[in-house]
C-alpha cells in the first residue's frame, strides 16, 4: 500500500466537508455529537437530503444507486460523517439487506425496495437471532411453511434491533425440516404491520432502547418476498454477515472517540494538572491511538483488495474482533477521563434537565453528556455481529487453517 496521502482524496474530503457544513442540519448534529443512537425522524430528514444529492448509498453499485467512489473516498466519507455528528443512518437497510436485494433478489424486489432504502421511507430490522440460536444461527426454529402463494411464519427473534420503528424485517427462516441445518433455511422479507406481529421492548442497562423481542404467530407473506431461492438463505447469511462483520471494525467512529477522549484528557484536571499529563494515563491514551491506526490501516488493506478475493472474507472476522475491542477501550477511557461525573447516564439529553441541578453530581458539559451511555451500551459491541469467541473460531479456520 501506499501511505502517502492523494491529493485528489483531500481535495475530496474539503469538498465533503463543505457538504456537510452547508446540508447538515444542526440539531440533528448536535444530537450527534453527543453519541445517542439517532432517531427514526432525524435519520429519515437527513437520508433524505443525501438522496436528493445522490450520496445516500456510496457503496452501492452505480446501478444502484451508488456513486462509484473510490474505496478511500467512502471510507473519507464515513470520517467526516462522524467528525461532523452526522446521524448513523439504518444499517440494517443500506449495509446489510440492501446488498443482499441487488445481489441475489429479483427485479421486482430490487425496483421495489431499493429506491426506498436510499431515501430513508422504509425502515428495516433484522431477524436473525433467537432464544438459543445466536452466533449458532443454524439452530434457529422459526418456520415458514409454504401454504399456496404464500409462506406462514411461526416463531421467535430477539435482541431485534431498532424493531420498535421497522416497517419491515429481514428474516431467516426455516422453510424445510429434513434437511442438513443450513440447508434448510430460506431469507424472507416481511411487512411489520402484517397480522400476528408483536413486538415487546427490551430495555438495556444503559436506560435506552434498541432491542426487542419480535414474535410471529400465523402470519402470512407473499412468496414473492422470498430473497432468492428457497434454502439458500445460509449463503446469503454468510455475505450478509461478512459485510456486517466489515464495517463492524468502526474505525471513523473510534477516531472521532479519541478526537473527543483527548479533549477530555486535556480539561481534566487530576492532583494539579491535565489528565493528558499523567504518565499513567498518557500511555493507556498513546496504546490506543497506536492500536487504532494499526487496525485503519488493517481496513483499508481489505477495502482495497479486489472484489471477490476470499481472503478478504477471512480478514472481516478479525476486523470485527478487534474493533469491539478498541470501541470498548475508548469508552472506557473517556468515563475514566470524566470521572465522577461519569456517575450520571443521562439517557435522554435533549429533555432531562434534573441531573445538570442535582447537587450530589457535577454538572454535565456540553462534550460530556453520552459518555456514560457509550460506555455502557458498548459492553455490547464483543457481543453482536457474532461474538468475539466465534470470531476467533472462523480466524482459526479460515486465515490460521487450524
Amino acid at each position: 500500500m501506499d501511505f502517502s496521502k492523494d491529493p485528489a482524496d483531500e481535495k475530496f474530503r474539503a469538498e465533503v466537508r463543505a457538504f456537510l457544513q452547508a446540508y447538515l442540519p444542526e440539531d440533528i448534529a448536535r444530537r450527534g455529537q453527543r453519541d445517542y443512537h439517532a432517531n427514526r425522524p432525524d435519520v429519515q430528514r437527513w437520508m433524505h437530503i443525501l438522496d436528493a444529492k445522490g450520496w445516500a448509498a456510496p457503496h452501492w453499485p452505480v446501478e444502484y444507486g451508488g456513486t462509484g467512489w473510490t474505496p478511500m473516498q467512502q471510507f473519507i466519507w464515513q470520517e467526516e460523517l462522524r467528525l461532523a455528528g452526522a446521524p448513523v443512518p439504518d444499517r440494517g437497510a443500506l449495509d446489510l439487506v440492501g446488498p443482499v436485494i441487488y445481489t441475489f433478489g429479483d427485479q421486482t424486489q430490487k425496483d421495489w425496495f431499493l429506491p426506498r432504502i436510499r431515501s430513508g421511507e422504509i425502515w428495516w430490522c433484522q431477524g436473525f437471532s433467537e432464544p438459543g440460536s445466536g452466533s449458532d444461527l443454524a439452530s434457529l426454529r422459526t418456520r415458514a411453511d409454504r401454504d399456496g402463494d404464500d409462506y406462514v411464519v411461526n416463531g421467535q427473534k430477539i435482541w431485534t434491533s431498532e424493531a420498535q420503528w421497522a416497517d419491515w424485517i429481514f428474516m431467516l427462516v426455516r422453510t424445510n425440516q429434513d434437511v442438513k441445518p443450513q440447508a434448510g433455511i430460506s431469507f424472507l422479507l416481511v411487512d411489520m404491520k402484517s397480522s400476528g406481529i408483536t413486538r415487546r421492548p427490551i430495555w438495556s442497562i444503559d436506560e435506552g432502547l434498541t432491542l426487542n423481542e419480535t414474535f410471529f404467530d400465523n402470519v402470512r407473506v407473499p412468496a414473492a418476498n422470498l430473497v432468492g431461492d428457497e434454502g439458500a438463505g445460509w449463503t446469503y447469511a454468510k455475505f450478509l454477515l461478512g459485510n456486517e462483520r466489515s464495517f463492524s471494525a468502526e474505525v471513523p467512529h473510534s477516531k472521532r472517540d479519541l478526537v473527543q477522549l483527548k479533549a477530555l484528557a486535556a480539561k481534566a484536571i487530576r492532583n494539579g494538572r491535565s489528565l493528558a499529563e499523567d504518565p499513567v494515563f498518557a500511555a493507556k491514551l498513546a496504546r490506543f491511538e497506536i492500536d487504532l491506526m494499526a487496525l485503519e490501516w488493517a481496513v483499508l488493506r481489505v477495502l482495497h483488495t479486489p472484489h471477490g478475493d476470499t481472503r478478504s472474507d477471512s480478514v472481516a472476522g478479525v476486523l470485527k474482533l478487534r474493533g469491539a475491542e478498541l470501541r470498548q477501550r475508548v469508552a472506557e477511557l473517556g468515563a475514566e477521563a470524566l470521572g465522577d461525573r461519569a456517575i450520571a447516564v443521562a439517557p435522554d439529553p435533549e429533555g432531562l434537565h434534573n441531573l445538570r441541578d442535582d447537587g450530589l453530581i457535577a454538572p454535565l458539559e456540553d462534550d460530556e453528556w453520552g459518555i456514560t451511555h457509550k460506555a455502557i451500551f458498548r459492553r455490547a459491541t464483543t457481543i453482536y455481529g457474532g461474538t468475539n469467541e466465534i470470531q476467533r473460531q472462523i480466524i482459526a479456520k479460515g486465515v490460521l487453517g487450524l
